[in-house]
């Protein structure tokens, strides 16, 4: 028998968790922009982060999931994938190259990056959004990143 392992030795067991999400750009990308939660479900707010990107790059599926929506919003390409768990990942601008009802797996090309995107201060822009049910989420904090932290007033102040 082998000693065991001391007392905070790092795990290197196969078991180790991958993040629920993987990013939906090769390499990793740069973020130009960081979620911001609305305090409201209509009120201001980036639901998601905007992903440096080359025009035409590859878009890659976040997790295995089903194409929920491909087409227009406001005049922009995006397209949606349902995961389990009750995820959906959203993508803009993106030319699809799958299509509704599709079965994707996770690193799948669903698509390429168009450029245009709002305020983005590079050639492209990707947008990635999650939502939980209908609650947006940091897409960061599926990744195992840690997004941009800002506080907000608590309410219960004097």
């Amino acid at each position: 028998m082998g000693t065991p392992p001391s007392p905070g030795a790092a795990d290197h067991s196969p078991t180790t968790r991958q993040p629920r999400l993987s990013w939906p750009l090769s390499p990793v990308p740069v973020i130009t922009k960081y979620f911001d939660a609305p305090e409201t479900p209509f009120g201001p707010g980036h639901r998601g982060v905007d992903l440096a990107a080359v025009p035409g790059q590859e878009v890659l599926a976040a997790d295995a999931g089903v194409v929920v929506f491909a087409g227009s919003v406001g005049g922009r390409p995006v397209l949606s994938v349902d995961h389990d768990g009750g995820l959906r990942t959203t993508y803009e601008p993106v030319v699809a190259k799958v299509a509704v009802g599709e079965q994707v797996y996770r690193g799948q090309v669903l698509g390429t990056v168009l450029p245009g995107h709002p305020g983005c201060t590079v050639a492209a822009c990707l947008h990635w959004g999650v939502r939980r049910g209908e609650e947006y989420v940091d897409p960061l904090a599926l990744t195992g990143e840690v997004g941009e932290y800002r506080l907000k007033p608590w309410g219960g102040g004097r």
